[in-house]
């Protein structure tokens, strides 16, 4: 049975863009429908930290005049988003996920938010991540876990770290939010919660105002229920900012123009036999079915021979994580007196002994490593990949010593950019995701991937059956 609020929580960002712009839907309509909505299901789901209600019915009362008076700041102006537990606003508490921050006020507003606020976006409220964004899984001891909403009987693992910002967009709570990834953290719940998670090149996008994780991997992304939305939301937040000189590498580049070429031509690379084992099969069989429809696309599939396997990077990307993790956050990991997710602290631990020796010798093997794989990534467009390994595991058997980021940890640490988008549901309703990797500062082919192939299925229509 579904409540009034359902339709309006049900149309992506560029059709709400498009009905706010064209004065056939009310800003304040809007977020009464998603407010409405978080009051209904999120005491299950879990997806929010804090909801900002009282202001996001005043900004969108604001909204509203200043587009009925022809004010309109932008094409996004009246939109609410949410934005994962680590992203600073000035005043506003930003916990990182940890109980030990519960009173954490910030002094500052992230590049990234002020974008998001200057374009006329609402910042609706924050999303639980994994503490200190230091977990695939999604899990929190303290703080709690999301309930990832494809599977209303049993708790079951909404990805992570980025795990509240995909709940929320999955169960339409939102229409979009914003993840960080470190080694999968956009992408695994993206894959989890079936829906589009971009992780983007490093430096893309400003993480002025965003607790770091692992400065040298960190990336912020768009988390969406469509391959255009995620496109809108880059474009706003790509750029340089003075606050953070990894955006000054590169200038913005418009994936839009492009979007909608097609794959004919493309050269995209597949799956080596030798990593098809220990996929779930349902899993493999989605993944084929897209490659499949990609072929039939236009695109030229290739077999694609690389230097390393996928899982010889998870130790590889593990080190770095732990080295700069520790740096941020070991004085409190190491306080036994304080409540840290049991899962997490030795995550973090992995730092504490490395030599400052190992830890340069393992960024100068990272470089040689993006040396040894440029050419063989320079003669595809991209390579094609599952997300995950498998879908959502029950919480209750999760390995926390594992970690699901098997195909993605790869990305970040080759500075590369990926896209995941839905391809497909098991017969228990679980869905399945699809890994677009692209070369880095390449999101414009991702997406484009990723568009052309979003519009020949229709995966990103269902939605969770939740109750």
């Amino acid at each position: 049975m579904t409540a009034p609020d359902d339709d309006l929580a049900e149309l992506p960002l560029h059709a709400l863009s498009a009905a706010i712009q064209a004065r056939r839907l009310s800003p304040v309509d809007l977020a009464e429908a998603l407010l409405a909505r978080i009051a209904r299901l999120d005491p299950k789901l879990h997806a929010f930290t804090a909801v900002y209600g009282d202001e996001t019915r005043l900004a969108a009362e604001a909204a509203e005049k200043a587009i009925r008076v022809g004010q309109s700041v932008g094409p996004l102006h009246g939109i609410p988003i949410a934005l994962k537990d680590l992203v600073d606003l000035e005043g506003r508490i930003t916990t990182g996920g940890s109980k030990v921050w519960k009173d954490r006020v910030s002094a500052v507003t992230a590049t990234l938010a002020r974008k998001l606020i200057a374009a006329g976006m609402i910042v609706i409220g924050k999303t639980h991540t994994v503490e200190f964004a230091m977990g695939g899984w999604g899990t929190n001891q303290h703080m709690g876990t999301p309930w990832n909403p494809w599977d209303p009987e049993v708790a079951r693992t909404p990805g992570g770290s980025s795990s509240g910002s995909g709940v929320a967009v999955a169960a339409r709570l939102a229409p979009c939010a914003i993840g960080t990834d470190t080694g999968g953290s956009v992408r695994l719940p993206a894959s989890w919660c079936g829906i589009v998670g971009l992780k983007t090149t490093i430096g893309r996008i400003s993480t002025y105002g965003v607790l770091p994780l692992a400065a040298t991997l960190d990336t912020p992304g768009p988390m969406t229920r469509s391959v255009e939305d995620a496109a809108i939301l880059f474009n706003l937040l790509q750029g340089p900012d003075p606050l953070d000189p990894l955006t000054l590498r590169r200038a913005p580049d418009d994936p839009m123009p492009s979007l909608r070429r097609g794959v004919a031509g493309l050269r995209l690379a597949v799956l080596a036999k030798s990593e098809r084992e220990g996929l779930d099969a349902e899993v493999l069989a989605a993944y084929d079915a897209s490659v499949e429809a990609l072929a039939r696309l236009g695109a030229a599939i290739v077999e694609l021979p690389l230097p390393r396997r996928f899982a010889d990077f998870a130790a590889l990307t593990g080190r770095i994580i732990g080295a700069e993790g520790y740096s941020y956050v070991g004085d409190l990991v190491d306080r036994l007196d304080l409540p840290i997710d049991e899962a997490v602290r030795p995550r973090i631990w992995l730092g504490k002994g490395l030599a400052a020796r190992d830890y340069l010798h393992a960024l100068r093997d990272r470089e040689a490593m993006k040396r040894e794989f440029a050419a063989p990534l320079a003669s595809v467009d991209a390579l094609l990949t599952p997300t995950t390994a498998t879908t959502a595991v029950p919480v209750a058997e999760v390995d926390q010593a594992g970690t699901p980021a098997i195909f993605t940890r790869m990305v970040n640490f080759l500075d590369l950019c990926a896209l995941a988008v839905p391809n497909g549901f098991t017969r228990g309703g679980l869905p399945t995701s699809l890994h677009i990797v692209c070369k880095g500062y390449d999101e414009a082919t991702a997406l484009r991937i990723g568009w052309a192939y979003e519009q020949a299925t229709d995966w990103q229509s269902r939605r969770p059956p939740l109750m």
